[in-house]
């Protein structure tokens, strides 16, 4: 998969979401809201180091992926209980009727952080001997060209946070962009 353009579609679908976000929340509402924001701006301050448009800072990555594991797992779960949708949330019923798949999306969002913070040493892919993200991946796409591949394991089932600290930051990176990615695209309401 392209790095590239999974870091400018994320930070695109961030930052639409935080124009929007705190207006009239409250409660734990404003709590999720607000946990999303900050993994949003740890990935819009990360993602030009990404697409090689700032220079890499493995120190900037791992305090991105720090913040982006402490919203993640069961903080982000803690965060939704039930009959907490509704204006100004965007959560979907379906995080309700499907707890268990959004659940694991939340976990795997904590080992793929875990994961990035320990690949910030690695340095970038194209810094390895040229190994691309696609090549280490097996194929052009690391999710097989489908999102909803993550859904139900997919990519991430059965690494562990070790696996993913293995990779070259930009790969581990798209991995954990991936899955912000598959949780939005099921489970958060875009604005009609």
């Amino acid at each position: 998969m392209n790095i590239r353009l999974t870091s400018i579609a994320l930070a695109s679908v961030i930052a639409g979401a935080a124009a929007l976000a705190h207006t009239g929340a409250t409660g734990v509402v404003l709590e999720r809201m607000e946990g999303m924001k900050a993994m949003g701006d740890a990935v819009q301050a990360v993602a030009p180091m990404m697409r090689g448009e700032l220079e890499y800072d493995g120190d900037a990555l791992r305090r991105a992926a720090e913040t982006i594991e402490a919203h993640s797992g069961s903080t982000m779960t803690d965060l939704f209980p039930e009959g907490s949708n509704g204006d100004p949330s965007e959560a979907r019923d379906l995080i309700w009727e499907e707890w268990d798949r959004f659940a694991a999306l939340a976990e795997q969002m904590q080992v793929a952080a875990r994961g990035l913070a320990l690949a910030a040493d690695n340095g970038l892919a194209h810094e390895q001997g040229g190994m691309s993200t696609g090549t280490m991946m097996g194929g052009g796409s690391m999710m097989g060209g489908n999102v909803s591949g993550m859904m139900g394991g997919g990519m991430m089932s059965g690494m562990t946070a070790a696996d993913i600290g293995a990779m070259p930051a930009d790969a581990a990176f798209a991995m954990a962009s991936q899955v912000c990615s598959a949780c939005h695209t099921r489970f958060r309401a875009e604005d009609e």
